[in-house]
């Protein structure tokens, strides 16, 4: 019973090490974080971290990897096969919306990597693989509304991806210059119904105009 015991230490350690290296990456970026304070704020050293990643950059690339896995998880786990196409579209829309709201250090990572010109997320082959699925579904769900007659034909999936993610993601990336600009807490629980209703609308308006 000694291996089962270590295996589930060695799985808890991993899960808190990349935990606390996403909160470090995403707040300094990749040049600012720091080894030793990753390890600081864990239960463990700076040597069971190149145990487990082999260095600072190994652990970025696997806090990549996972901040990517989780929105296609979320993407995955979508069941709209019951829905009909339009409602199935603005529920993927909002799905994402929900999952970019609630993980805004996936957000910054994606930041963090486009100032890198995605120098590190290149070597993750990983990656364009978990974004397959998702695409997929895009796929079925339009595929469905043009047989039904209900959306336009000279949209792609990876169209319909593009403006989705470009409003989440300024959601969280810009929370803070835009409402100051204009205002408005994008934050605020009073608004969350209505910014979250936004992008489905505009998804589904744009698909099925004609």
């Amino acid at each position: 019973m000694v291996e089962p015991e270590r295996q589930r230490d060695a799985v808890r350690t991993r899960a808190e090490l990349l935990a606390v290296a996403t909160e470090v990456f995403s707040e300094s970026g990749y040049s600012g974080a720091r080894v030793d304070e990753i390890a600081e704020r864990t239960r463990t050293t700076k040597r069971m971290i190149y145990y487990y990643f082999g260095g600072k950059e190994g652990l970025y690339l696997a806090v990549l990897e996972e901040a990517y896995r989780g929105i296609r998880e979320a993407e995955r786990g979508l069941d709209v096969g019951e829905l009909g196409p339009l409602e199935a579209m603005r529920r993927l829309a909002e799905t994402t919306y929900d999952h970019h709201v609630a993980h805004q250090d996936f957000i910054r990572l994606v930041a963090i990597e486009n100032i890198h010109r995605g120098e590190h997320m290149r070597r993750i082959e990983s990656l364009r693989d978990l974004g397959q699925p998702a695409m997929s579904l895009v796929d079925e769900v339009l595929a469905r509304g043009r047989d039904e007659g209900v959306f336009r034909a000279d949209v792609e999936a990876f169209d319909v991806h593009l403006v989705i993610s470009a409003y989440c993601v300024f959601q969280v990336a810009n929370q803070y210059t835009f409402g100051h600009l204009f205002g408005r807490d994008l934050a605020a629980p009073e608004n969350a119904a209505h910014l979250r209703g936004l992008i489905g609308d505009v998804v589904v308006s744009w698909l099925t105009r004609r």
